[in-house]
């Protein structure tokens, strides 16, 4: 658990970077995979910093995705956007309200539930048929991404933001489908659904943070994280409760990303200010 939350630290922070960084890049195609977009945002700095601390809270989420299950990784993630309220309230200046404030403390409630009540990870190492659907999921987001170009902003960020999340939620129960990482891996469609649907999803959540409105990509980011993947764990890879305590588990995880997606507008940056509009006068 200590883990899962060493990686939401890292994605919460590296997000409040990204979106500055992807929000001063040239305006790209308008595609939700827009390969150029990424390629210039990665001239940024504050883009290759995110990056950076990207790869650590991957490595964090895999040591957890190995002793606890999917459920509690998925919930912790999603209080990265706790971790990136405070850190924009510290380096943006954005001011967080009593009510937002109270959000980080529910999410934070919702996760010492979650230590209290999960168990180990599953013992189920899923089946053929689940690996092979897994990767027509991560092909499903990628065709996703490039069909919301054309819908409208507000439609446009909800489709790539699930889709994102969906990518991200692809990455966690894949990385439970994969024995070891030897030559034998490389039969295992686990290991291609993981590139593809990590891949596709870092396109995609580039292409929400540019354009549109990304509190709505944001929330919709977390309900593809945390919702999907949490069921596959239970229903095919036998993750469990500890003994009598599946009600307060459950009780976490919904608190937890209540407290998450109350804190959304915080995936998006403040908007640079207009050169067009004057300049109050001090009286």
């Amino acid at each position: 658990m200590i883990c899962a939350l060493g990686a939401a630290v890292c994605f919460g922070t590296a997000s409040v970077l990204q979106a500055v960084a992807t929000r001063a890049t040239e305006p790209g195609t308008g595609s939700g995979v827009d390969t150029a977009l990424l390629m210039r945002a990665l001239r940024q700095w504050r883009y290759l910093a995110g990056l950076g601390l990207d790869g650590a809270g991957f490595v964090l989420q895999i040591i957890a995705l190995r002793h606890i299950p999917i459920y509690a990784v998925g919930a912790a993630l999603a209080a990265s956007l706790a971790v990136t309220a405070v850190v924009a309230a510290r380096l943006l200046r954005v001011r967080l309200s009593g009510t937002e404030w109270a959000a980080v403390a529910v999410v934070a409630a919702g996760l010492v539930m979650l230590g209290l009540s999960s168990g180990e990870e599953g013992s189920g190492t899923g089946s053929l048929t689940l690996k092979l659907g897994l990767l027509g999921v991560a092909g499903l987001v990628l065709v996703a991404g490039a069909l919301a170009g054309g819908l409208p902003d507000r439609s446009r960020s909800l489709t790539l933001g699930l889709a994102a999340g969906t990518g991200f939620g692809v990455v966690e129960v894949a990385v439970r489908l994969i024995d070891d990482i030897s030559l034998s891996a490389l039969s295992n469609p686990a290991l291609y659904a993981l590139l593809l649907g990590g891949g596709a999803a870092f396109l995609l959540l580039t292409s929400a943070l540019q354009r549109g409105s990304v509190t709505t990509a944001t929330a919709g980011m977390v309900l593809g994280e945390t919702i999907g993947p949490a069921a596959v764990g239970v229903a095919w890879l036998g993750d469990r409760t500890r003994e009598g305590l599946t009600w307060l588990a459950v009780t976490g995880f919904v608190v937890a990303v209540a407290g998450a997606l109350a804190l959304a507008r915080f995936g998006e940056p403040p908007a640079p200010p207009d050169p067009s509009r004057p300049v109050p006068e001090t009286p």
